[in-house]
């Protein structure tokens, strides 16, 4: 214990020196628009010139050997099998992780956004049942990731975020995948002070006529099957792109054989139509849409329907000038139609559940299950889903006894009562930036502007019975400049600022903040070092990033309470203001990559949901956090390929002198493949700790802190084998052993199948997987 404190000490020694250094994040956001109209220098050889989207020119790849051979094999058009990712995606420069999403990797293909970036060190999902679940990026949460989907911003309508943004992302329907981590860039508004996540599409441009794509399907346990198609027809002056997909899934069973109930079924849609009239411009109008169902062990409620709607608008023009390298402008249009209930994927008679339903493992009648509620407690329709407690936002009910149910007298099942709600949203937004080479140094500069507009409907037996109701306006503004300065050999500053104006209007009727609104002006920017090595290929870098956000609608309208001297959590929840260090080095050698990212920051006004009560609360706090990621890719003999990675997360909320919660425990992976030229074969063995560190009943709107958990090890087996040169055959085994386990981040069971107080949904037991990819 003393040496814990002891480590407290420090990193409150260390935060404070970091709340300090916010004055120099200050002066980066004047420095950055100066730049704006700064005279131009001497032209270098590293400024870049046609930057798409990478966040710092990308100095030292740590692609692995394997990939190298793959990658120059497959532009010679040879039969080279690319590897399966079993461990992680190596970072590509400092700070920032890229991974095609097409490539193949273990566990079986993901399902959906959250599903594949949990894949990557560093992050873990909320899980609900089979898909859908929430993205956390070390411990933290919502908001604080920005998701940026092909330059757009989809938000989810649940207030319990049934449907997170994830939620509506196929991550293979992507040419690539971003991570920026830490507050480190200020281009993708409004900043994220965990990460921001960029799930990209590349332009199109063809010089004769062309039809190329790809394809794949996927077939595995409990059903699962995903078919996909990306496929392009283009010429000199234009193209067509449709990409499309259909996924469904059955109910899981976990390690012991019960039934998890997680059925779930996805499509999306979208076109695209580009006009090239030379090899620099870009000009294309896109439009699609996606819908989908899913059946949630820990939610008192489904999703019946997971509508979207996208259109946009997109022009690109290159090399204008000398100076003037790039003018992007964007603009779109995304909409959100959620469905949730609890009687049209509910067929209980089915469900093998561990336990009758209302009893607990004690063998008594259940007092705060969810799905049951007390006669002394009515339902908030309004807030179905998620204006309270993690189980109120998983579809419980909230008035006495909250906790997504309110057990206790006059109990009785909610399954025997038929409820819908019906929630939308509606998010409009765009960009315009302008990529300049200024020399020895590079510059990025631009505005962005996103609002969104929330509404709610409700609706009993089976039937609506109200109109729309608007309940919350957002608005936020953004002016920001990113500039590279290249200002010795092999060493750069990297460095930018950003100014937000952000603003909600609370259009509750019921609310006594009705009609109120809240605005605020954001100061955020970042300053980073980065250098390489002359005798080894090694680059380093270190970084302070601020980031000031704005609470989001989760944070100001789903929580039931907020402190005592606010009306309610829209009266009373400040802006969280995050400085962070972040520092790190990778090694890209001839048959090695080796790469290390930490991070040590403070968070003031953090905000944190408390459960005590039985109703949810959000207050801001103080909190100190740190930790890291490590990977190491070793390839030997030539056939040999080990790989390995670990990730740590640490959190401390310094107001109350306790754990932060919802962090995930010590994780680490281990992969050894042996691969020839067409075929490979492969083990993942991961290895989780115990989580002793918890701060209980207190979380997020998701999910909470139950107890202490167990540390697992869950080992896994993959092999491939590459037909020709454009079809290629992956498979895999999920959990050889049928390891029975669940995730310290976690949801506790729905009681309307049968799960206890606080049982935590399983991970699924043996899975059997196969695909099959096509290229033409």
């Amino acid at each position: 214990m003393d040496s814990l404190f002891q480590t407290d000490r420090r990193f409150s020694a260390c935060s404070n020196a970091l709340k300090s250094s916010s004055a120099v994040i200050g002066a980066i956001a004047t420095l950055s628009t100066l730049l704006m109209i700064m005279p131009t220098g001497a032209k270098a050889e590293t400024a870049i010139k046609n930057e798409k989207s990478t966040i710092t020119p990308v100095q030292n790849p740590t692609t692995s050997p394997a990939q190298k051979e793959a990658a120059k094999a497959e532009d010679q058009g040879n039969m080279v099998l690319k590897p399966v990712i079993v461990t992680s995606a190596a970072m590509s420069s400092p700070v920032t992780v890229v991974t095609n999403p097409k490539d193949p990797r273990q566990p079986i293909p993901a399902s959906d956004g959250a599903d594949y970036l949990k894949t990557i060190p560093g992050f873990a999902t909320i899980r609900n049942g089979g898909t859908n679940g929430d993205p956390v990026f070390r411990g933290q949460f919502g908001s604080r990731l920005n998701i940026v989907n092909d330059g757009s911003t989809i938000m989810g309508a649940c207030p319990g975020r049934m449907d997170n943004p994830t939620s509506y992302i196929s991550p293979e329907s992507y040419d690539r995948l971003t991570v920026v981590k830490g507050p480190q860039t200020v281009r993708y508004g409004p900043t994220g002070s965990a990460a921001t996540i960029l799930f990209e599409r590349d332009p199109q441009h063809f010089d004769k006529p062309t039809v190329k794509g790809d394809s794949s399907i996927v077939i595995g346990s409990n059903s699962r099957f995903e078919s996909r198609l990306d496929g392009t027809v283009g010429a000199r002056p234009g193209y067509v792109r449709i990409i499309a997909n259909k996924a469904l899934s059955h109910d899981y069973h976990d390690g012991d054989g019960n039934i998890v109930p997680s059925k779930w079924d996805k499509w999306n849609g979208d076109m695209f139509l580009g006009l090239t009239p030379d090899e620099n411009t870009l000009f294309e109008l896109s439009g699609g849409g996606g819908d989908g169902e899913a059946r949630y062990a820990g939610r008192a409620m489904d999703g019946s329907q997971f509508k979207r709607e996208s259109l946009g608008a997109k022009f690109i023009k290159e090399n204008i000038n000398d100076k003037l390298t790039k003018i992007d402008a964007q603009f779109y249009y995304n909409y959100a139609d959620h469905i949730m209930d609890n009687f049209r994927l509910r067929h209980l008679a089915t469900i093998k559940s561990p336990l009758p339903i209302g009893i607990t493992s004690t063998g008594k009648p259940g007092t705060g299950h969810m799905g049951h509620m007390s006669a002394m407690g009515a339902m908030d329709m309004n807030h179905m889903m998620g204006s309270g407690n993690p189980m109120a936002g998983m579809g419980g009910m909230n008035g006495i006894g909250g906790m997504g149910g309110m057990g206790g007298m006059g109990a009785m099942d909610m399954s025997s009562m038929p409820m819908e709600s019906r929630l939308d949203r509606r998010t409009m937004g765009g960009h315009f930036t302008t990529n300049w080479d200024l020399g020895d140094l590079s510059l990025v500069s631009g505005v962005d502007i996103q609002t969104n507009t929330h509404r709610k409907r409700k609706s009993r037996n089976m039937m609506s019975i109200h109109g729309w109701d608007k309940d919350a306006v957002f608005f936020n503004y953004g002016l920001f400049s990113e500039a590279t300065w290249s200002f010795a050999e092999n060493q750069r500053l990297v460095f930018g600022g950003r100014l937000d104006w952000a603003s909600a209007k609370d259009e509750r009727n019921t609310s006594p903040t009705d009609g109120d609104k809240r605005d605020r002006t954001l100061p955020s920017g970042f300053l980073r070092y980065e250098r390489d090595l002359d005798q080894i290929p090694l680059t380093t870098y270190i970084g302070l990033g601020h980031a000031e956000r704005f609470p989001d609608y989760w944070e100001l309208f789903s929580p039931k309470q907020s402190d005592a001297n606010s009306l309610n959590a829209f009266d009373g929840i400040k802006p969280e203001k995050t400085t962070q260090l972040d520092f790190g080095a990778q090694y890209s050698g001839e048959n090695s990559n080796i790469w290390a990212s930490a991070y040590v920051g403070r968070i003031d006004d953090y905000i944190l949901f408390d459960y005590s009560s039985g109703q949810s609360k959000a207050s801001n706090v103080d909190a100190t956090i740190m930790g890291g990621e490590l990977g190491l890719s070793h390839m030997f003999f030539n056939v040999w390929k080990f790989d390995s990675s670990l990730a740590y997360s640490w959190g401390k909320n310094t107001t109350n002198n306790e754990a932060l919660p919802q962090i995930p425990p010590l994780e680490g992976r281990l992969g050894l493949t042996y691969q020839k030229e067409k075929w490979s074969i492969g083990g993942l063995l991961r290895l989780v700790a115990d989580q002793p560190r918890i701060a209980e009943n207190k979380g997020n709107v998701v999910g909470k802190d139950f107890d202490k958990s167990a540390g697992f090890g869950v080992f896994s087996l993959n092999g491939s084998y590459k037909i020709s040169k454009n079809v290629a055959l992956t498979g895999g085994v999920d959990n050889v052993f049928n390891k029975d386990y669940f995730e310290h981040l976690n949801r506790d069971g729905d009681a309307g199948f049968g799960f206890p107080a606080h049982y935590q949904v399983r991970e699924p037991g043996r899975t059997f997987w196969a695909k099959a990819d096509f290229k033409f």
